[in-house]
Formats: structure tokens, sequence, C-alpha cells
């Protein structure tokens, strides 16, 4: 979410907030594709991180895409902290450690995704490379400590930071030291919602694994080809990870709401000011608990939109679908994780595919499927084959329904050739992160600098 959400609607009740969800709902022709990708700043000397403030950091960067876009600049507590563009069509915003993120239009095909990519990505390198500095795609940082790592002046993240190591051993590895790529699908009615949302939950830990990329940390090896997925196992599980109520046959939007109610909240937002209340659920909230704690201390509709923004698990429901389980890579990579998604939900028969594939998976199967990915990758052992072996499968149904999308370029391509680098991964049987440590321990001698130039943008 690239900026926090005022909307000084009281809260009624819950049907309110189910209403919420479902005024999401967009006939077919609607439906919209937005990407969201995140990539860590470095100075080309030293491959050292860049912090904040001076002439040449990421404060710098962030003014000088104002410049370059005459996008509206995000302000907290005096600080850019992102950029917004003026008609709500894309936004650039800070993670914690510095992680630059840009949230893509929602647009109509993957196309258009990557043509925003590339000029988002060209717009950065105009701006950056000046300032010496250039941007990592990788899922985790790959040499930096936590004590190291910027700290972005966002409100918003000094309340998780405090909270954090209070509920989860990894969390502030999660806001500090990982990247993602996300995309962001529709749903036309509750019954659509329901079958994307589990069909998307189950295959979640396979993205995971294909686009594993995050097997260094500080500089070594770290044992796994997610880090980015293990830190996802132990942040905040709570709030976090694969939710079995969803896999009910009856589940919908009230059964997310009642969910949501009863996770520890991070800020309210109140006069400009953030305040910390993790003390409290969203139910005890609406039940009276910050009446008289903060200013306004009633709960809005705003309120409630920052709240699901705060929620993170492997799928998140606000008025669509996010997808939260691939790590961060390479540019191709920024293109096939829509395309992926896309062509296994936005069509009819793939989607038919993808449920009869995944209908008989068990909560507890995925569970298990997604403790072992972050080690195991491809190689993962899932009844009797591999997820190599369901890749496959999957790979087959996605490339389908972009084939079905009949979404051409000017070109006359259509959008199956952006699967590619996940279907090279399944025919080398290989991921990103093992080829990275066996160039680790070879080609580039035991050291972490060349992925500074191989994984750069």
């Amino acid at each position: 979410m690239a900026r926090d959400t005022t909307d000084f609607q009281p809260i009624e009740g819950m049907d309110q907030l189910v209403s919420y969800l479902s005024a999401g709902n967009k006939p077919k022709e609607e439906w919209r594709i937005g990407t969201e990708h995140e990539k860590f700043p470095f100075y080309v000397d030293g491959n050292s991180p860049v912090p904040y403030g001076g002439d040449n950091g990421i404060r710098a960067i962030l003014e000088g895409m104002q410049r370059v876009l005459g996008w509206e600049p995000i302000i907290d507590a005096g600080h850019i902290i992102g950029l917004v563009e003026p008609t709500g069509q894309g936004a650039i915003s800070l993670e914690p450690g510095g992680q630059f993120e840009l949230s893509g239009a929602p647009v109509e095909t993957i196309h258009q995704t990557c043509r925003e990519g590339n000029a988002h990505l060209a717009q950065l390198r105009q701006i950056a490379e000046p300032l010496g500095i250039r941007f990592l795609g990788l899922g985790g940082s790959p040499k930096w400590t936590l004590a190291e790592t910027p700290r972005m002046p966002k409100s918003r993240y000094d309340i998780m930071t405090a909270y954090m190591p209070k509920v989860g051993t990894k969390g502030l590895d999660m806001m500090y030291r990982t990247c993602t790529i996300q995309v962001n699908l529709d749903f036309d009615s509750e019954a659509d919602m329901r079958r994307k949302m589990q069909v998307s939950l189950k295959l979640q830990p396979l993205s995971t694994a294909l686009f594993a990329n995050s097997p260094f940390t500080e500089g070594r090896p770290n044992g796994l080809q997610s880090w980015r997925g293990d830190i996802w196992r132990d942040t905040d599980n709570q709030r976090s990870g694969l939710l079995d109520f969803c896999f009910s046959p009856e589940f919908g939007f009230a059964d997310y709401v009642k969910w949501a109610l009863d996770v520890p909240m991070y800020f309210l937002i109140r006069e400009g000011r953030y305040f910390d209340v993790t003390h409290v659920t969203f139910r005890q909230f609406m039940d009276g608990a910050l009446r008289n704690e903060v200013p306004d201390g009633l709960p809005t509709m705003g309120d409630w939109a920052n709240h699901l923004s705060t929620l993170f698990p492997d799928v998140r429901l606000k008025r669509f679908l996010e997808m939260r389980g691939a790590d961060g890579g390479p540019w191709r990579r920024i293109c096939a994780l829509p395309a992926f998604w896309v062509g296994l939900l936005y069509d009819d028969a793939a989607l038919d595919a993808a449920e009869a594939l995944t209908r008989d998976w068990t909560f507890e199967e995925v569970s298990a499927m997604r403790e072992t990915v972050p080690a195991q990758a491809l190689n993962t052992a899932f009844r009797n084959h591999s997820l190599r072996d369901v890749a496959r499968e999957v790979l087959d149904i996605s490339r389908t329904g972009l084939a079905n999308r009949a979404r051409n370029n000017a070109e006359g391509y259509d959008e199956t050739g952006f699967l590619a680098p996940l279907e090279e991964v399944v025919a080398r049987g290989t991921t990103s992160s093992e080829e990275m440590v066996r160039a680790f321990h070879t080609r580039w001698g035991g050291s972490i600098e060349p992925a500074f130039i191989e994984y750069a943008y």
C-alpha cells in the first residue's frame, strides 16, 4: 500500500466491513492487473546500502523521480516517503530498509505491465546512476547485516519495528531485508473470489519455489533457496501465512472479516499523527477500547482499510486479491509473476483446470509444502511427485490460460512468452538460487560481490 488512508465514515457494524470487501466485485471486462515490485538500492562504490538522507540518498532519488514524473509527494512527518500518480494510476513507496517499490497502475495486459516496468527502471536509472546508485533484483539482502541496513523515516514502520520482536523471531528481517514481486487481481463475485483465493493459496508455495531467489545472508550462502520464504514462517503468525478457514467450501467475505477483526492493530492516524495501538484488536477497537486513548477514538472506514493493509497472509484479500509468495528478482521475473497468475485465474478453462488439480489438496499438505519449500524449492516432495512435476502441470495450465486470453501486442505476440523464465527453471530443474550458489562456489570465487553486477537493474 503506497499511502495510508483517511476516510472518516464511521463504522456502524460488521455488515459494513463485509460490504467494503464485496464492493471489489467487478465484471470480467473490468478486471485489471496491478503489479508491484521491490528492489534494493546500493552504492556502486563498495556495494554498500543507501541511507535516506544526504545529497545522494533515497530522498534525493524520490525528489528526482518527482521532477521527472510530476507525481504528487507523499509526506510523513515532514519527510517525502513516496510519490503517487495524481489520478491514482500507480505509486512509488519505500519499504522499511529503503527497498524501492513501484505499485503499478491497473492495466489490462502483461504487455502493458512490462512496458510500465521498463519505463520505471529507465526513469530510475536516469535519476539514480548520476548519484552512484543502482538497484539489486534479489529476494533477500545478500550482504548487509540488520544493523548496517538503513531505516526509513516512516511512522508506521517505527511502530512495526518495536512490535515485531514481540510476535516472532524474523519480523525485522522481513521488514528490512526482503524484496518481493506481487500481483493484484480482481474477482466478479464472492464465489469467484473463493475459487481464486483457494487455488492461489494452495499454489503459493509453488510460486515461492519457482521464484526462489534469496540464497545469501551477510555475504555467505544461508542454506536456503528462499530465505525470504523462510522468514515468513515466523514473522507474525497471527496475521501471516496460510489461512485454514479459507479452505472451507463455504468461505466468504464475512469469514475474512471475522479473522481480521481479531488480529491486533498496528496504528491509528489522527490529525496527521500515528498512534501505536498494537495492544488492541480491531474488534476491541470497535467495542470502544480506544475511545479515551486517542483523539476521535471511534473506528472509521479509513481505519479498516489501513488495518487490512497490515495483514500479511500468503494471499491477501482487500477489494482484490494479492499474490504474496514470490521473491524479488530480475526484470524478466517482474513480467513472469503476473503472467503466471493471470494465466491461471483470468481464463475460465484454466481456472477450472487449476481448481480440479488442487481440489483435494488439504490444508495440512499445503502447510507442509510451505514449510519445506524455502530449503528444497522444486525438490519438495508432494504426494508421489516432486514440486517440479507439479510445476510442469501448473505452467501448462497457465500457458493455456494466457493463450486463451489472446491478448496480442503490436507485433502479434500473445502473453505466453512471459512464462519463459519459469519454464526455463522447470526445464533445467534448478532455481535461480541454486544457480547463484553454484556461481558463488565457482566463477565468483567465494565472493558475493558479483551478484551486484549480474542481478542489478
